[in-house]
């Protein structure tokens, strides 16, 4: 976006840009100044990881007493109850990979929007999921998990 554009649309100064974390780019384009932190690298890392199909490992991202929330369900709770959840819900799985779409946090608090294509044999889904992740100590203290179950099930049944 051209500067002068971004600057009248917003009603900002270039100094109140720069506050926000805005900055002007070699070619005059007003773009925002990014650094990800610690936990949304954990959970980039978590998310790419589900491509290897590996209850345990996945449970390792988890703290000893984290939760596992797939809204839908009841949540389950422990690093063990976790694996064997997982486990068994990827069990018919041939594969799945996780697309980042967005990923924003604050603090100890990661929220990632994601598309899931998963392959079930012959079926296959793309699924639209938002994760709300609490973190604690570089572990997943709790995960929620937002999608429309219907539109998995539909396309897995």
């Amino acid at each position: 976006m051209d500067r002068r554009k971004f600057l009248k649309i917003t009603g900002l100064g270039l100094g109140s840009a720069a506050v926000l974390g805005w900055g002007l780019n070699r070619f005059g384009i007003i773009r925002r100044k990014y650094r990800m932190d610690k936990n949304e690298n954990i959970i980039i890392e978590f998310i790419s990881c589900w491509s290897e199909l590996n209850a345990e490992k996945l449970a390792e991202f988890f703290t000893e007493d984290g939760i596992y929330h797939n809204m839908p369900m009841e949540p389950v709770q422990g690093r063990e109850k976790v694996k064997q959840f997982i486990a068994g819900f990827i069990q018919s799985w041939t594969s799945t990979t996780w697309e980042l779409l967005s990923i924003v946090s604050h603090g100890d608090i990661v929220i990632a929007e994601r598309l899931d294509r998963t392959q079930a044999g012959e079926k296959s889904v793309d699924l639209p999921c938002v994760g709300i992740f609490h973190m604690e100590g570089g572990k997943i203290k709790s995960w929620r998990d937002y999608f429309d179950s219907k539109t998995y099930f539909d396309a897995m049944s």
